[in-house]
């Protein structure tokens, strides 16, 4: 949610930040109209209340002598109803503030380029080389169908198209690198785990952005106010919805696995094979809670953290920072991190780590204090994933594919697969 009192100094301005994300945000002229007209009805209803209190008092003076209190009583009697009158109108200009700053995303960080869409990104830095294969290599869902540890008929079977049955050796990869990725940021890069519900409810889902604008995007538990969540960034940030936090315990780093589950609105005919675009997913998130002046340092570090995964698993890959018109809505400043595979011959996204600077805290309202009295301020929320597993099973298998078929396990996942070194069919 937008600062209100940006709005007030240079509607303009903002408007003019805004529209680098390609869109029309003139309805911010009418916010700034509506408020003016709030603020005018406010200053109106403390001048009838301030004006009562002081009849109030004339009265009571008049009483204690003994006088006639019918021409104070006349004065205000018709008050009472034109406060609530007044607090009517006030309350409906105040929801339809809310309501349209609701649907108003995050103004973008001024550094960052203005592009209309992906292809405009820019790219910062690459790490690895693609590997040059000497045979015919295959695609992740033709490997991992012949190593019989993917399963995409009985998925769809059991459920529905964009799910996958993980088998033998491919359970034990996706559950190595789960614990992997959370030990790594645990124990390594000063992450707190946490584990929390994969079931929100509409409070929740509105602090991080999600609702109203992305319904679409989301399963609804039937005759309930619970979401299943799209990301652990929801609940692990929210985990401080309504509260202020003692400053001195800034930044505060969480991580968190959970499923994670997508309808994929608007993807027809996207990603249809394999399991880089699936409903039901497995992720490691990283969530961060910053002070103002700190959040693009904790972002660059956010982003090393997560790449620190993908070099220590040897995989390629390359960062980009995201231009105004592919940001998501919460965001003031996104680097996705893209992983080589080769059956695209391209990178794709695993992972995306985002400023959201004070936008989620406004509206979950997450605040900080700090001890020397001053008042409380927003704190500044940043997440990232560490990784999308999926898309982690999908480029070792491409990318540690063997002429035979099978799958050399990445040095550092050995121990978490028992010893296994590589994967064969039986």
């Amino acid at each position: 949610m937008l600062d209100i009192r940006l709005i007030r100094e240079d509607v303009d301005s903002v408007i003019s930040k805004l529209e680098r994300r390609g869109k029309d945000f003139s309805v911010l002229r009418e916010v700034k109209s509506l408020d003016e007209e709030k603020r005018a009805l406010t200053i109106k209803v403390d001048e009838l209340k301030n004006f009562r209190n002081q009849k109030s008092k004339e009265i009571g003076k008049v009483k204690a002598q003994g006088g006639d209190i019918s021409p104070i009583m006349a004065e205000v009697s018709h008050i009472g109803d034109e406060i609530t009158e007044l607090d009517n109108k006030i309350k409906k200009l105040d929801d339809k503030i809310f309501s349209t700053l609701s649907a108003v995303p995050n103004i973008p960080r001024d550094t960052i380029k203005t592009g209309k869409d992906e292809t405009e990104n820019e790219e910062l830095r690459k790490w690895g080389t693609p590997r040059n294969f000497d045979f015919e290599y295959k695609a992740h869902w033709d490997l991992a169908t012949n190593l019989d540890i993917l399963d995409f008929d009985r998925a769809t079977k059991i459920t529905g198209s964009r799910f996958v049955v993980y088998k033998g050796a491919g359970a034990r990869l996706e559950r190595a690198l789960i614990n992997f990725m959370l030990d790594l940021h645990t124990q390594n890069q000063g992450y707190t785990e946490v584990f929390t519900p994969v079931m929100v409810n509409s409070k929740t889902m509105f602090g991080t952005g999600q609702l109203p604008k992305f319904e679409e995007d989301l399963f609804k538990v039937k005759d309930t106010d619970y979401y299943l969540i799209p990301t652990a960034e929801v609940p692990v940030t929210n985990l401080y919805s309504d509260e202020i936090i003692d400053g001195s315990k800034l930044p505060i780093y969480y991580t968190a696995y959970t499923p994670c589950f997508r309808s994929e609105a608007g993807s027809a005919g996207r990603d249809t094979r394999g399991i880089i675009r699936q409903h039901q997913f497995n992720k490691v998130e990283m969530v961060k809670f910053s002070k103002p002046e700190t959040s693009y340092e904790e972002l660059d570090k956010l982003t090393n953290d997560a790449e620190e995964v993908l070099q220590k698993l040897g995989l390629p890959y390359r960062v980009i920072e995201l231009c105004t018109g592919d940001i998501g809505f919460s965001s003031a400043c996104t680097y996705d991190i893209e992983v080589w595979l080769p059956s695209y011959n391209a990178y794709k996204e695993i992972s995306s780590c985002s400023n959201m600077t004070d936008f989620q805290a406004r509206r979950a309202n997450i605040r900080y204090k700090e001890n020397n009295g001053s008042k409380s301020e927003y704190v500044h929320t940043l997440n990232g994933s560490g990784l999308a597993i999926g898309r982690t099973v999908a480029a070792i298998l491409e990318n540690y594919q063997n002429a035979d078929g099978s799958i050399t396990i990445p040095e550092v996942l050995v121990p978490y697969m028992n010893g296994l070194t590589k994967i064969e069919r039986k």
